[in-house]
């Protein structure tokens, strides 16, 4: 499976942005999609997961905040990110996890959400 992530910028403390991960290549409902993000100097950090079937979960810095979904028919997951914050600001990558034979591990190239001022 290939991915492309889109819809990452520059927002204002408060703001919206909506991430779109576009996915090719495999049978996408075959997988688990996850974002993860990375800031400069940490870790990268799960950011919200989706399986196959809809269920999701958060971490604990999004909770109430971001929602993660996904369309099946359009292979894409999305991330809905509210009530921006200044420590949202890292690289968002989308991961597709699972796939045919359960084994596929696959990131994007990743997008830059900067939440600023």
């Amino acid at each position: 499976v290939q991915l492309v992530e889109s819809g990452g910028g520059l927002v204002q403390p408060g703001g919206s942005l909506r991430l779109s991960c576009a996915a090719s290549g495999s049978i996408f409902s075959l997988y688990i999609m996850g974002w993860y993000r990375q800031a400069p100097g940490k870790q990268r950090e799960l950011v919200a997961g989706i399986t196959p079937g809809g269920r999701t979960n958060y971490g604990d810095s999004v909770k109430g905040r971001f929602t993660i979904s996904r369309d099946n028919a359009k292979n894409t997951v999305y991330l809905q990110m509210n009530s921006l914050k200044p420590e949202d600001t890292a690289v968002y990558h989308c991961n597709a996890h699972g796939g045919p034979f359960g084994i596929d591990d696959t990131w994007g190239q990743g997008t830059q959400v900067t939440v600023s001022s």
